[in-house]
């Protein structure tokens, strides 16, 4: 029995090619994760804006002229750069502006930049 055992055949795995040689690769999918909350902030802080600079300009969905604040851009600059950006944008509005610029920049602290994918 023993040299039966010694006698059976063996099973080898030979490399059909060279193992340095890497196969072709397969693209992969890459997901990026943002925190909910900090998505839902900045949701809420854009919904905001938006009913405030209609309050604002005083006028309907329709009739909003070009105007975007970019929250990105804002979270680039000093904050006295902010503060001077906002009121630039707003310049040719007629009402007082300075509660809401002062309400958007607090609003936006702690804020951070978004990358690619979410930015438009």
């Amino acid at each position: 029995m023993a040299s039966e055992a010694n006698t059976q055949s063996r099973v080898m795995f030979e490399p059909t090619g060279k193992v340095d040689e890497p196969g072709p690769r397969k693209l992969g999918k890459l997901t990026v994760k943002y925190n909910r909350k900090d998505l839902q902030r900045r949701l809420d802080i854009e919904e905001w804006i938006d009913e405030q600079l209609h309050l604002l300009l005083d006028c309907e969905e329709e009739d909003i002229p070009e105007l975007e604040i970019d929250i990105d851009e804002l979270l680039e600059l000093s904050d006295e750069g902010q503060r001077m950006r906002v009121q630039e944008l707003l310049q040719e509005c007629r009402k007082p502006i300075e509660d809401f610029v002062n309400a958007l920049l607090y609003r936006i602290k702690g804020l951070r930049k978004m990358s690619g994918p979410l930015k438009k």
